[in-house]
């Protein structure tokens, strides 16, 4: 069935728009205006439905480049603890939780969220064993770090793990200990791991809820791509992983278009899957629908967890260099493997140190000394100028979260200085200077909105505003530039870029249309735009009710 969308103001590329879109078969036909676009339509005497867009912006659908849809609608059946202020709110909030919904936390309780930079009752801390055994000692509570590189365990989780008596050595994590040797209940990088693999896996019927509830949240705000790694996680691996989601797009119940980033435990595990598994069978999933993509690998943690890989340590801490979650022979082992099969790599990397050897791993494994398998740096938050010169000299990938500087701001600030923070997120220059840099949100970590991400891109500026005039605001963009890192730089790590991130012919019928004119609208109200229709391959997945 063919279907004219018309009357718009349709985003085509830079300094170009249009009035109307002509979809055919999941295709976009035609481009023009709503004269030439409809006698398009009617050459070959068929019906078609007219779509009337009330003189709205339309832009391509928006690509989210790394994220975790499975962990995001999770979180929404989890108490939310992404907003508490102090450590007795978290205590008090689990406590009503647990009152109110017994069912959910029978064999344990598990959150993702709190962000002890926020705090602003009570100590500014980390939250310990202690603080948890007030919300329950009969049951295993693990309360994990907004950024998903720490936890806090109380006690019976510490008992469970059999950590009261003897604690093993953990490659690329840690476990705090108080000062007598017993655990602290404070769990870093690859023993965060460890701790989450109390709470029971969800079956495969449970996964497929959250991932319907995430994608449903997804399309509302006008994503209709995302780029995820969920499998390989404790929650989403072995028998059923992708099982989960091919299903999901063979009942046709899926909203928007997925691709796999997918973790391994060894390298060994990552060619297996490569020769007998997952990555050895051809026609997987639903045409573009459903995609495998690139192997994922961490490098590093965060800032806010002070374990992001830093060559100078940090302001206060100097020896304190962050926790290498991967070493340097095995990174290379992955890269190799990944080399011998022609796949993609994309790694987490914040601290400088962390993203210098991801490209020394990368610049190794190149085909004919060119980045042809477009390896990519996911987040690439710490940043001097050699290392943005080294970036865009190697043509390395970058999958940037312009929405980190929210809380990011403010902790590079305590725990950094100049001229290293002027250098870092400098996603405006790498753009610039001709990188591939794309954006996503690594919700749940942040809000996968688009718009709250595209705010901070384009402003700099938390959403109260401040600080007035932006973050750097040198590295600020403009809306069209924007865009096109959401749409048709995403597109580009997917290999995706002649047929996904553009309305143009021969692209996917993948579009959004606007309640507000994201290129006239005071700058500071993008975060408050939201989409009244959203289409998929020239389906209509989200249409706001507007009655």
């Amino acid at each position: 069935m063919k279907k004219v969308f018309f009357n718009a103001k349709v985003y085509v590329e830079k300094g170009v728009y249009a009035q109307a879109v002509l979809a055919e078969d999941g295709i976009i036909r035609a481009v023009g205006t709503d004269a030439e676009v409809l006698a398009a339509a009617d050459a070959d005497g068929l019906p078609y439905e007219k779509v009337d867009c009330g003189g709205r912006t339309m832009l391509p659908g928006l690509n989210d480049s790394h994220m975790h849809l499975l962990m995001f609608g999770r979180s929404l059946y989890k108490v939310k603890t992404d907003d508490v202020k102090s450590i007795d709110e978290l205590v008090q909030r689990c406590r009503t939780f647990i009152k109110e919904h017994p069912d959910r936390v029978k064999h344990g309780m598990h959150s993702v969220g709190w962000n002890q930079d926020n705090f602003t009752e009570g100590e500014k801390r980390m939250p310990t064993r202690h603080d948890l055994d007030r919300i329950s000692t009969e049951i295993p509570v693990v309360m994990e770090r907004i950024c998903g590189h720490m936890v806090s365990a109380n006690t019976k989780a510490i008992e469970m793990l059999g950590f009261d008596r003897e604690i093993p050595e953990i490659p690329g994590g840690e476990v705090r200990l108080e000062e007598d040797g017993f655990p602290s209940g404070i769990f870093t990088e690859n023993a965060c791991h460890v701790v989450n693999a109390l709470i029971p896996n969800p079956t495969i019927g449970e996964r497929q809820e959250a991932i319907l509830a995430g994608m449903e949240y997804a399309v509302a705000h006008g994503l209709t791509s995302v780029q995820c790694n969920d499998v390989g996680y404790p929650e989403c691996k072995g028998e059923g992983a992708f099982e989960t989601y091919s299903q999901l797009y063979e009942r046709g119940e899926a909203l928007l278009r997925f691709r796999h980033q997918t973790l391994f435990d060894s390298p060994e595990e990552f060619e297996e899957y490569l020769t007998h598994g997952e990555g050895s069978r051809g026609g997987y999933g639903k045409g573009s629908w459903l995609t495998l993509g690139p192997l994922k690998l961490y490098m590093d943690g965060s800032l806010g967890a002070r374990t992001a890989m830093m060559k100078n340590g940090y302001v206060g801490d100097p020896d304190n260099h962050g926790v290498s979650c991967i070493t340097p022979e095995e990174m290379d082992r992955y890269c190799a493997i990944a080399k011998k099969y022609g796949v993609q790599v994309v790694t987490h990397a914040i601290g400088d140190l962390a993203i210098e050897e991801t490209i020394d791993a990368y610049e190794k494994a190149f085909i004919d000394g060119e980045n042809k398998l477009r390896h990519s740096v996911i987040h690439c938050q710490i940043t001097d100028q050699k290392l943005i010169d080294r970036i865009v000299e190697k043509g390395i990938l970058v999958q940037a979260q312009p929405i980190f500087m929210g809380s990011d701001m403010g902790v590079m600030q305590e725990i950094m200085e100049e001229p290293l923070i002027s250098t870092s997120l400098n996603f405006g220059t790498m753009l610039r200077r001709g990188v591939h840099l794309s954006y996503g949100t690594d919700c749940p970590v942040e809000d996968c909105n688009p718009f709250l991400n595209l705010h901070q891109a384009i402003n700099r500026r938390h959403q109260n505003g401040q600080p007035e005039g932006g973050f750097y605001p040198k590295e600020c963009v403009d809306v069209e530039t924007a865009i096109d890192a959401y749409t048709l730089e995403s597109a580009y790590c997917e290999f995706q870029e002649n047929v996904k991130g553009r309305i143009k012919p021969g692209y996917y019928a993948d579009l959004i249309v606007l309640d507000k004119d994201i290129f006239t609208c005071d700058p500071l109200e993008i975060k408050d735009i939201l989409p009244v229709l959203t289409v998929v391959g020239g389906k209509t997945v989200y249409q706001r009710d507007e009655k």
